[in-house]
C-alpha cells in the first residue's frame, strides 16, 4: 500500500517474463546497476526503470525538514536491496515535461533563440510575435 501511494509511478508496475524481447523507455542517461547480496541503492522513486525479481524494493520517507523542503525531489525515496540487477534513468518523463513547460515563453518561461541566425527577428518573420 505504502509503495502505491508514496512510490511516486501510482499502483500500476509492470511484470515481464518468459523468452523474447522487450522494449522499455526511458529517459535521460539508462545506468544498470548490478547489486551485490545486501548492498542497498537508493534512489529517486521515479527514476527507476526496472530490476530483476531478486531485488527487494520498498518506499522509505526521506527525514528532515531541509531535506523535505529544499531536496526538490519529493518526500520519498526508493530502496532497492540486492542481490539483482537494477536499471534507472536521470531523467523521468514528469521531469522531462516540467523542464519543457519551464521552458516555454506562453507559460512564463524564457526562449533562448536557439538553433536561429535571425534571433528575436525571425519569430516576427514565421508569426510567433504580434505586434
Amino acid at each position: 500500500l505504502g509503495r502505491g501511494l508514496f512510490g511516486g509511478e501510482g499502483f500500476i508496475m509492470q511484470k515481464l517474463e518468459g523468452d523474447g524481447m522487450a522494449f522499455v523507455h526511458a529517459g535521460g542517461t539508462l545506468a544498470r546497476r548490478d547489486l551485490g547480496p545486501g548492498e542497498i541503492l537508493k534512489v529517486d522513486t521515479g527514476c527507476i526503470v526496472g530490476f530483476t525479481q531478486e531485488v527487494d524494493y520498498d518506499i522509505e520517507f526521506i527525514g528532515g525538514i531541509k531535506n523535505s523542503l529544499f531536496g526538490g525531489e519529493g518526500l520519498f525515496f526508493a530502496t532497492l536491496r540486492g542481490p539483482g540487477t537494477v536499471y534507472i534513468q536521470s531523467l523521468p518523463f514528469s521531469r522531462l515535461a516540467d523542464r519543457i513547460i519551464a521552458s516555454a515563453p506562453k507559460a512564463g518561461g524564457s526562449s533562448r533563440e536557439e538553433g536561429s541566425l535571425l534571433g528575436g527577428f525571425g519569430n516576427l518573420l514565421d508569426g510567433d510575435n504580434r505586434f
